[in-house]
């Protein structure tokens, strides 16, 4: 992994555990019933795991193109490579 892929990774990393001691904190401070939180947990897992899943595709999608992209490039390399010996 490049140097720049290593800083992006750590960010990333810093950013969830920001976020998940963010959420921790504001479970303590809550200024409602536990069923309440509960319910509001739930809600926002389902949405976040909603966004995981649409995220997860769109980058799924994006290497499926990039990689058929860099067949085709390959075969017209190829291909011409084979013209170049043949001529």
């Amino acid at each position: 992994m490049s140097d720049q892929g290593k800083q992006v990774a750590k960010v990333v990393a810093l950013v969830a555990g920001g976020a998940v001691i963010g959420a921790g904190l504001g479970l303590l401070f809550a200024p409602q019933s536990g069923a309440e939180t509960r319910r509001d947990i739930s809600r926002y897992t389902k949405k976040t795991q909603l966004q995981a899943t649409r995220w997860s595709r769109a980058i799924q999608s994006g290497v499926t193109e990039a990689m058929e992209r860099g067949r085709a490039a390959y075969s017209r390399h190829r291909e011409a490579k084979l013209a170049v010996e043949a001529a």
